[in-house]
């Protein structure tokens, strides 16, 4: 079983999923705390979720205008504490690399699930502002980026890794990555799902080569094994 991440929680109900069991929704919800923090700026709508493992760390932030939620993962053990960012947000750039900075970290990557101007916006203005952080995609999006990813692959920060799956259904490049299954990486593996599924939902499917076939297969197939 995976533990879902979500990448918005303010969206319209749906049935396409009505058969998904109450304890798999409330994984995602049971696991966020508010952090804790002097800093103003890491106030702001910051979030947090736990790890059963010393390596990895895992934040958790959220943009309350698109309800959207960016997330920052890193490898702590490592001794550059590597890090990457799923689906940043524009208006909440500072914030992150504020966040990246105060936990010493080095970020590498910016990914997206997905294209939408939003996300891809803020991997621009994170890589004019950090000197060598790289951009990652789905080659099946057709956007602009300096990696492009297909299902299978594996995205490296340190000793851990994302592993890519093609869910297609909200967009045609849509992806979800999950955490790996080696030693260090949380159990039980996590799915960063972007707008495929949704917190009692899923991603609109009438625009972008969507298909609610396509969504509901991709979601039963890959991001729930």
């Amino acid at each position: 079983m995976l533990g879902f991440h979500l990448l918005r929680s303010s969206i319209s109900s749906s049935n396409l999923f009505s058969n998904f069991s109450a304890k798999t929704h409330l994984f995602s919800l049971l696991s966020i705390s508010r952090l804790s923090n002097t800093n103003p700026r890491l106030q702001m709508e910051c979030y947090s979720t736990s790890s059963e493992t010393s390596r990895i760390l895992i934040r958790q932030l959220f943009e309350k205008d698109s309800s959207t939620y960016t997330y920052l993962l890193a490898d702590v053990a490592h001794p550059e504490k590597p890090a990457l960012l799923i689906d940043p947000v524009d208006k909440t750039v500072d914030r992150d690399l504020s966040l990246v900075k105060e936990l010493g970290l080095k970020l590498i990557y910016a990914i997206n699930t997905h294209c939408h101007a939003d996300h891809v916006t803020g991997t621009g203005l994170i890589k004019g502002r950090v000197p060598g952080v790289k951009s990652i995609i789905s080659k099946e999006s057709r956007a602009k980026a300096d990696l492009f990813v297909e299902h299978g692959d594996k995205i490296y920060f340190g000793d851990l890794y994302l592993e890519v799956r093609a869910t297609p259904g909200h967009t045609l490049g849509c992806v979800t990555y999950v955490t790996g299954d080696g030693s260090g990486h949380p159990q039980p593996r996590m799915a960063f799902t972007g707008d495929a599924l949704l917190i009692h939902g899923c991603g609109r499917t009438d625009f972008q080569g969507g298909s609610s076939s396509q969504l509901y297969h991709s979601i039963h197939s890959q991001a729930r094994t």
